[in-house]
């Protein structure tokens, strides 16, 4: 499938003096939409020069960034990983071992793309990475096939959420473009899909090396008819996953100057999670309780009628309330659940064991809530997806687990709100994070049985 052709760099327009041009593709660039990915698999399989391929490809890389790259050719061809290789460690090792992010913008659509590193023992980089991702690259090298990291990836990238996956079989070329080796990896993969019950994979061959398929189609791949990497991104439905759910707020800070001009002024600063929020309608303060009418939105400000997700806003209640850092305001239509007790998918990230008992805070958003593991209710086994029964989670250890908390949690679960369904676990003493949680359950009621063995792994 072919592509249009790609459009300068944003900052190659720096060279020229600003006309009337530049200035509406500059607004057309901000009027797009969005699509944030995540590239994942195993070291070596080929990411940072996937990414580096599509930025240099797609003339997105700065004039500066060109400089340095010739500058740094190696026997005659550009290194592409250190478009995404930033830390000197990762240069010397020649691997990711943070996560790094980058922006391009395509005649069709603004991308924010996360490298996220490939050893296990950065598993909880990539998590991190994940969470805030539409879409998934999971990369396999042609050469090795499905390993333990694909697996690994694929499924963090199925809990956090993410709806749309790409198998990219990367270093086609190494194994002389052989479709037969191409269509093994993908029915492999294929059970994998079925276990966690993925929505969409797309399989694309491809060299990021090369340059085949990556961002235009490839000679060398003539039994291919699908679309390159680039064309498949710009065409993937974007996930509008913040105005669809429920509206929700929570307050970041509390304003109020106290004043000559504004003696009495107070509002409730944060940023709107989901949903839509309307001046005049009915809400609700949680966990208190309490009831009033949202008087005015703020936006840069100045009142406006109606804001949402995902606007920083300034909100006015009629009534003096009580309200404080961390509560929640939402209609009374829609209100979130109010527990606690809750169950949830944990992903472990200290070198310590979780042990049941062990006492933490639970931090949601800003609302900060001492908690203890009540239960270990099972630990995923990452080579068969099975859930097994378990006393204890080691360092990067998939669980699921009971927390109870002193006071109660305004939340979503995961499934039905990725902006209130996530948490992180933290140390009290160091405030160190423990691990990052996804709420499958807020009613004791629907905690799901552990499992033994169980054949299938879904959330």
């Amino acid at each position: 499938m072919g592509l249009s052709p790609a459009p300068a760099s944003f900052f190659n327009f720096l060279k020229y003096p600003f006309s009337h041009f530049h200035i509406f593709h500059i607004q057309r660039i901000i009027n797009m939409d969005l699509l944030r990915f995540i590239t994942c698999g195993s070291v070596d399989d080929g990411k940072s020069t996937l990414i580096g391929r599509l930025l240099y490809d797609s003339d997105s890389v700065s004039l500066d960034v060109l400089a340095m790259l010739e500058k740094r050719r190696a026997g005659g061809d550009v290194d592409l990983a250190l478009l995404t290789d930033g830390l000197k460690a990762e240069r010397e090792q020649g691997i990711t071992i943070d996560v790094a992010h980058k922006y391009f913008t395509t005649p069709r659509r603004k991308f924010i793309i996360t490298d996220a590193p490939g050893h296990v023992q950065y598993t909880r980089n990539m998590v991190t990475g994940a969470s805030n991702a539409d879409l998934a690259i999971v990369l396999v090298d042609a050469r090795q096939g499905i390993i333990e990291q694909t697996r690994r990836h694929t499924l963090l990238a199925s809990l956090v959420g993410i709806r749309h996956f790409v198998l990219a079989v990367n270093k086609m070329d190494l194994v002389g473009y052989e479709e037969s080796i191409f269509r093994q990896i993908v029915a492999d993969y294929q059970l994998i899909a079925g276990r966690l019950h993925l929505p969409e994979v797309v399989a694309i061959p491809l060299s990021a090396l090369q340059g085949d398929n990556v961002v235009r189609p490839s000679r060398h791949l003539p039994w291919y008819t699908g679309p390159s990497l680039l064309d498949h991104l710009e065409r993937v439905p974007a996930e509008a996953d913040a105005n669809p759910h429920e509206p929700r707020f929570q307050v970041q800070y509390v304003i109020r100057p106290q004043t000559e001009e504004l003696p009495d002024y107070r509002a409730y600063a944060g940023r709107i999670q989901s949903g839509r929020y309307r001046a005049g309608e009915r809400v609700r303060i949680l966990p208190s309780g309490l009831e009033t009418v949202l008087e005015a939105i703020e936006v840069n400000q100045q009142e406006v009628a109606t804001a949402e997700a995902p606007q920083s806003v300034v909100l006015r209640l009629r009534d003096d309330v009580d309200v404080s850092r961390g509560d929640s305001i939402v209609p009374l239509s829609a209100p979130p659940a109010l527990t606690r007790e809750l169950e949830a998918t944990l992903c472990w990230m200290d070198e310590r064991p979780l042990k049941a008992g062990r006492k933490l805070l639970i931090q949601h958003h800003a609302a900060v809530v001492k908690a203890a593991v009540t239960t270990l209710v099972d630990r995923t086994n990452v080579a068969t997806f099975e859930r097994v029964a378990a006393d204890e989670a080691q360092l990067n250890d998939i669980v699921r687990v009971r927390l109870k908390t002193a006071r109660p949690l305004v939340a979503d679960t995961y499934r039905d709100n990725r902006a209130t369904g996530a948490f992180i676990l933290v140390e009290e003493q160091t405030g160190a994070t423990l691990a990052a949680g996804l709420i499958t359950a807020t009613d004791p009621e629907a905690f799901a049985a552990p499992a033994e063995n169980a054949l299938a792994f879904s959330i």
